[in-house]
């Protein structure tokens, strides 16, 4: 079997643990100490974040979309084939790292689609975007981390905490919708969406044609409180 070699590695701010960049043939990962987070070679489940939320909003001519987490770029990818020219892509990678590869040794994987007019991207925390944005997003799509259960920054859990939701909740217009990617479920987690106002659609994805399946969960925004102002 071909060996994995180790591209580059870059801290993670505000943390003790490391990313690193593998690739072992045309097949690269990004790890965080012994755990993979991505795979080249598995993305379905990052691709369905963006094609389940985005089937549900092809009505609206000119969506805005945000999208937390750069990734790989299949999410984002995916998202641009969905959409017409009129749509608007927000993306917030707070590893600057991240977006060196995406324009370095995993610019094939991306395939120009950071240079898509519809992109913006921005080297931040996609917490201050959301809490900053009261109604500006028809979808809030979130690859941050393995799920709710924050593993590379523990800071991430205030996105799936009961004061993110209601942050999220705010962000979104009329109807918008809120996608989370997990590694696995979360039942406690699928409360707090239907707490925090959300109507959610629970989707278990396979990552690749034989691989495991992750949880996609769809988040529709009603009428509904959200929890308490944080």
């Amino acid at each position: 079997m071909i060996p994995w070699v180790h591209l580059d590695t870059s801290a993670i701010p505000g943390e003790t643990a490391s990313l690193r960049l593998m690739r072992r043939g045309d097949e690269f990962a990004i790890v965080v100490d012994s755990i993979e987070l991505m795979n080249s070679r598995r993305s379905g489940s990052e691709r369905a974040l963006a094609s389940l939320a985005c089937a549900r909003l092809r009505d609206r001519p000119a969506p805005r979309v945000l999208i937390g987490g750069l990734g790989m770029g299949f999410t984002l990818r995916a998202a641009l084939a969905e959409f017409g020219p009129r749509a608007e892509i927000v993306v917030a990678e707070l590893i600057p790292a991240v977006v060196a590869w995406a324009r370095g040794p995993l610019a094939h994987l991306f395939a120009g689609s950071l240079d898509d007019p519809r992109v913006a991207l921005h080297e931040t925390d996609v917490h201050h975007l959301i809490a900053k944005a009261p109604g500006a997003y028809d979808a809030i799509l979130l690859d941050v981390d393995n799920g709710p259960e924050g593993l590379v920054q523990q800071t991430n859990d205030r996105l799936y905490d009961v004061a993110g939701l209601g942050r999220a909740h705010r962000a979104l217009r009329p109807g918008g919708l809120l996608g989370v990617w997990s590694e696995s479920p979360d039942r406690k987690f699928k409360s707090r969406l239907q707490r925090g106002g959300f109507a959610v659609e629970e989707n278990k994805v396979r990552s690749a044609g034989s691989g495991g399946r992750h949880v996609v969960w769809i988040g529709e925004k009603t009428a509904a409180a959200p929890g308490p102002r944080a």
